[in-house]
């Protein structure tokens, strides 16, 4: 079966890190709006803020790949309802839904993560824990699942992810 997984969740609570392990779990194609925008903003025609177009991109990227057959796993900070239903309106036929909101409840350890994150992307500005703090990020409070990084770890979160995923 497949599934388009929606994650949400602050810089630095693990949402990449997880993707990957959920990726390399399932075979599901991480979608990551890192990547998306970066790439949107080195062109030379585009905007210095890419904002919405990684979402934009993501979501139809996301749609081709539930089309052909493929499972997806959308990994964006997705502060806001609007965003998060733009990836939950994506037409899925048979495909299961998972929508897991990722936090980090223990500030010093987020912190320490965002302080101590280094860009693996070329172009990619990472943002400080002053930004972090200042996103205006809405929870999720309907999420399927919600883990908290800061006592269950990667593997961990991508195997309940998974278990979500299958029905299993």
């Amino acid at each position: 079966m497949t599934a388009l997984v929606v994650l949400s969740g602050l810089p630095g609570t693990g949402k990449t890190t997880i993707s990957r392990a959920l990726a390399s779990l399932s075979g599901a194609i991480h979608l990551r709006i890192d990547t998306i925008e970066t790439a949107i903003c080195a062109s030379t025609l585009a905007p210095e803020n890419a904002a919405d177009a990684g979402y934009l991109v993501a979501r139809t990227q996301a749609a081709e790949l539930l089309a052909a057959g493929h499972s997806a796993i959308v990994d964006c900070v997705n502060q806001w309802q609007m965003t998060r239903d733009w990836f939950c309106s994506i037409p899925r036929a048979d495909a299961r839904l998972v929508t897991c909101e990722i936090t980090c409840s223990d500030p010093e350890q987020h912190r320490a993560r965002v302080e101590s994150r280094r860009a693996d992307l070329p172009g990619l500005k990472l943002p400080d824990w002053q930004a972090v703090l200042a996103r205006d990020y809405h929870p999720w409070d309907v999420a399927d699942l919600h883990i908290d990084t800061a006592s269950v770890m990667p593997e961990r979160a991508a195997a309940l992810i998974f278990k979500a995923m299958t029905g299993t």
